[in-house]
């Protein structure tokens, strides 16, 4: 039976990372892309150099020819500028809106049966430009942010309960970071609804903390971003699509009026397999929720029309 194979355009530390877990992983073959002469080639020899300490018989290849990406079963963009200190995911827009259209086109000649994830920021924006670049089918096309938002959550979650992460179930919707809208009545301890074990006020600074989270690190880092929990985030949804798993993530997806909404992309519970996003979960939200999700919808709508 024929491997499955992914692609990564973008060889810095978000898309080296997600090709050395896919490839640890042994679930497909990896293509890693770059335009930077060397760079994509010397990560992918280290990590395919790897494979025999990982029990791992996957192909990583890297190159700076959009050709080899052809025949891909997935796509993962994360191509870009990343953001620097004091900078926000919307002051890439126009940066890496050519980047990314430039990107599309080639996924479309190479690639045109793929399932793609956006990770570029401000990544509901881009996931937008990708879907009118490529004309595929928006199921096909999804943005990855929710599964990082909800991941950062939980573990916050966890370091004030003093629990194991891995007992937290947690939903958030809206737009990436700082447009996330928390639904912390849908986190859950082993069932048990977190509002149950934490005061309001906890709550509250845990949603702001986790709204911030990829600044907070960027601040840290100084001359760079987040990148291990980004691309867990990525792995997560590719071996969803992958091997059919079906799993119900936060995903950004092209809202065709669910919630009310047409032709936008934010994030909601989806459940991801074989054909990209199988189905969007529709919930009922409250009045404050409803509010902030719209409030969301609208800043990525502002977005889009600024460069269409």
């Amino acid at each position: 039976m024929k491997k499955q194979k992914v692609s990564v355009i973008g060889a810095g530390n978000v898309g080296a990372t997600t090709a050395q877990l896919l490839a640890m992983g042994g679930l497909c073959d990896v293509v890693l892309f770059d335009i930077v002469d060397g760079m994509p080639q010397g990560k992918a020899l280290d990590i395919a150099e790897a494979c025999p300490l990982w029990n791992s018989s996957a192909t990583v290849i890297g190159t700076n020819d959009y050709g080899a990406i052809n025949g891909s079963d997935v796509i993962v963009v994360t191509a870009g500028m990343a953001r620097k200190p004091g900078m926000s995911r919307d002051d890439l827009l126009k940066i890496n809106a050519g980047i990314i259209s430039g990107a599309a086109a080639e996924i479309l000649k190479h690639a045109p049966s793929s399932v793609v994830i956006v990770v570029t920021n401000p990544m509901d924006v881009m996931a937008h430009l990708v879907l009118k670049a490529t004309g595929f089918n928006s199921n096909r096309v999804m943005g990855m942010g929710g599964v990082l938002d909800a991941a950062r959550f939980c573990s916050f979650v966890a370091a004030e309960l003093k629990i194991s992460p891995e007992v937290i179930s947690s939903m958030l919707m809206g737009g990436h970071g700082d447009q996330m809208v928390p639904l912390p009545r849908f986190t859950t301890i082993r069932g048990i609804p977190v509002t149950e074990l934490l005061s309001k006020e906890k709550i509250d600074a845990i949603v702001e903390r986790t709204r911030n989270g990829g600044a907070e690190i960027v601040a840290l880092l100084k001359t760079g971003s987040a990148y291990y929990a980004p691309a867990a985030s990525i792995y997560e949804m590719v071996k969803s699509i992958l091997l059919n798993e079906l799993k119900v993530l936060p995903v950004s997806c092209c809202l065709e009026g669910q919630y009310g909404v047409d032709h936008v992309y934010a994030g909601v519970p989806a459940v991801l397999g074989k054909n990209g996003v199988e189905s969007i979960i529709e919930v009922t939200l409250n009045e404050a929720e409803k509010s902030a999700f719209m409030k969301s919808v609208n800043a990525v709508k502002s977005l889009v029309e600024s460069i269409t």
